[in-house]
Order: structure tokens, then C-alpha cells, then sequence
């Protein structure tokens, strides 16, 4: 599920759509396509100290701070919102590092027939809900990575796949975003 989505637009106009300074190469802000898991992508977090919003380059495929690594044999670029609560990969970023995965829209082939659908919400960016962390390679080298969380397909969707990535509203931005450790974060949304 959601394991391509594509974006049209420029890193001037995603800041812009989001309210965020962005930092990193300008290049990995360009418009694409055809996004995969284990590239390097826009996410937009709060800063830690400034708690201002900025959008970050992370790698799609989220490396917990506790793992030994990426691991080719797991697949961490997507979370099911159901289980955030339960697995220890998912816990600790749900309570303090959640992100909004910047896209135009997302593509899912129907399993039947293989036929690849499009879909998306307009004609700004679609916040996305998504959980971020970091990890500390043995060289001393830290890898910062995302997961798109899904969710129970729509109405629209259910006819292609069983899952969608959970689309957030513009006006539940700031509290997905909130850094504050919290007992219970607000997978409401």
C-alpha cells in the first residue's frame, strides 16, 4: 500500500503551501513523478528548539533509533495506524516525532488486474500523517527516515486497494505536528 506517490511541486511552493523554511539541496525539493521507497524526500516536522516548521530531506523507509540499521528483509515505509500503539518501532516517534509526508497524490494498482490508479485531492499539496526517527550509523553518521502511515480506505479508494495513506486536514496540521511528549497523540486525525 502507497508505496509510490509523486509531487509536483517546487520546494518554493510546498514551503509556501505548508508555512515552513525548508533546509537541504534544492534538488531533492524538484518535482517527481514516481517516488519510491529509500529515496531522499520533503518532510515537514517542527524544529526542536524554534518549534517553527521546516521541511526536511529524509529517507522514505523508516530506520528506528533502536535498530541495528535498514533492513532490506522489513518493510518500514509505510505503518498501519491500528498498530502504531502496539509495535516498539512505531511507539516512541507516534509520541514525539510525527511529520506530514508532502504529495500531490498517490498511485495503487488494483491486485486483480494490476491496473494502476491515481489519486489525488486538488490542487495543493495533501499533508500526509507520518512518523519520523533517527538513527546513529556505527561511523557516527545519523540517517533521518519517515513512514507513511495508512489507514481504512475511503469510499473512493476501496475499489482499487484495502488501505489508503491517512490524509490530514490543514487545519489538524499544527496538532499532528506538536513535539510535546504527550500521553495520548492524536491519532484521532
Amino acid at each position: 500500500m502507497c508505496g509510490r506517490y509523486y509531487r509536483t511541486f517546487d520546494k518554493q511552493k510546498i514551503a509556501e503551501a505548508l508555512r515552513a523554511t525548508a533546509t537541504g539541496d534544492p534538488f531533492l525539493y524538484a518535482p517527481a513523478y514516481n517516488i519510491a521507497p529509500t529515496t531522499q524526500q520533503p518532510v515537514l516536522r517542527l524544529e526542536r528548539e524554534t518549534f517553527q516548521r521546516e521541511l526536511v530531506p529524509m529517507r522514505w523507509g523508516l530506520v528506528g533509533f533502536g535498530t541495528k540499521g535498514p533492513d532490506p528483509k522489513r518493510s518500514t515505509f509505510n505503518a498501519r495506524a491500528e498498530g502504531l500503539q502496539q509495535s516498539s518501532l512505531w511507539k516512541r516517534p507516534l509520541h514525539r516525532q510525527r511529520c506530514i509526508v508532502p504529495m500531490d497524490g498517490y498511485f495503487e494498482w488494483r491486485k486483480s488486474d494490476k491496473q494502476a490508479f491515481r489519486f489525488t485531492v486538488g490542487d495543493e499539496p495533501m499533508g500526509i500523517a507520518g512518523l519520523w526517527d533517527a538513527w546513529k550509523s556505527p561511523d557516527g553518521i545519523w540517517l533521518q527516515s519517515f513512514s507513511v502511515i495508512t489507514t481504512d480506505p475511503n469510499t473512493v479508494a476501496e475499489s482499487v486497494h484495502n488501505r489508503m495513506p491517512a490524509i490530514l486536514h490543514p487545519q489538524n496540521y499544527d496538532e499532528w505536528l506538536d513535539r510535546e511528549e504527550i500521553e495520548r497523540p492524536p491519532i484521532h486525525l
